[in-house]
């Protein structure tokens, strides 16, 4: 065989082939398979990661084989912990594509757009799944990259009704970073200075900060709501309080990885009552009626599926 040279996808070229319609389904395929007890069909280590203590950061390795389809991926992400007004955004990623017979490198693409759609997209999944089936409030807390890709999925998917003015509400920690990010989205927003106000009486709320400290707190949350928590992915830091933890019925991606990434499972010691993947396979319910987390971490898979969809498109076009 000749040596076959590697592409590089840059992220416009990504953005353009990877669309919702498409990533969703394989997503919550692979999802199941992965929950399945007898599943030899995904094979996926839980997150390497190396701390760069000097500079505040960590580099996170995400390796992925799915076995169905012969998909060999690995996604490296390196994420910090920025404090003042940074151009840089906290998290950067490539994302690798392998030829799984001999192992050489087929694709080099940058990472940004296939993490942000495919985190947004699982977080939707879990909503479609989980929140009440009545649901009239977006709230989203934390305006960075994420927050534009949850918003741009969360209100292509769903109707959510305009009550007392609002019917996305979001906060930041930066007024300038709400603003800027009320700019960048192609609809109307309303913008709170606190996050309590801003989450009261919200039936679906997404949180995608970097903080440390719990910014999401129990007592504000209706009865019945869904939360998902796309922030916090290290062992010490919280997105939510242990109230609740406690009081909601909480889904993860992963249960192992949820054991020794999430802060907020493992320092609450909140129960997991199922992964979404054995939700989709029905042998967990989804309570929907209940207040409910799905505690998002980002896996290889995930990774991997968007991954071989931009490339099969890509090859496609040439």
């Amino acid at each position: 065989m000749a040596r076959e040279q590697p592409v590089f996808l840059t992220d416009d070229v990504v953005a353009r082939f990877l669309r919702y319609d498409e990533l969703i389904p394989r997503l919550e395929e692979v999802l199941g398979k992965f929950s399945l007890s007898d599943s030899t069909e995904v094979v996926q280590p839980v997150r390497f990661v190396v701390p760069i203590n000097k500079h505040n950061g960590y580099l996170g390795l995400m390796p992925a084989y799915i076995t169905h389809e012969d998909t060999l991926c690995t996604k490296m992400v390196a994420f910090y912990r920025r404090e003042g007004n940074f151009t840089l955004p906290s998290a950067q990623a490539t994302v690798l594509l392998f030829n799984p017979e001999y192992g050489n490198v087929k694709a080099v693409m940058d990472g940004s757009d296939i993490t942000h759609k495919r985190t947004a997209a699982v977080s939707a999944i879990s909503a479609k799944l989980l929140m009440p089936a009545q649901s009239d409030i977006l709230c989203i807390l934390g305006c960075g990259q994420q927050a534009v890709s949850h918003y741009e999925i969360l209100t292509q998917l769903f109707s959510f009704k305009e009550v007392n003015n609002s019917k996305v509400r979001v906060c930041s920690r930066r007024l300038e970073t709400a603003e800027r990010f009320a700019v960048n989205v192609k609809g109307p927003v309303k913008i709170f200075s606190s996050a309590e106000e801003a989450v009261r009486g919200a039936d679906l709320i997404i949180t995608v900060t970097n903080s440390n400290e719990p910014v999401l707190f129990g007592e504000w949350v209706k009865p019945g709501a869904h939360v998902a928590a796309v922030g916090a992915c290290r062992p010490d830091w919280r997105e939510l309080d242990d109230v609740l933890m406690r009081d909601a019925v909480i889904y993860v991606d992963s249960k192992e990885g949820a054991a020794v990434e999430s802060g907020d499972i493992i320092l609450s010691g909140a129960e997991v009552f199922a992964e979404l993947g054995e939700v989709l396979n029905g042998t967990r319910p989804a309570l929907r009626n209940k207040t409910t987390v799905f505690k998002s971490l980002g896996m290889g898979i995930q990774d991997a599926v968007a991954a071989k969809l931009v490339f099969d498109k890509w090859k496609s076009s040439q």
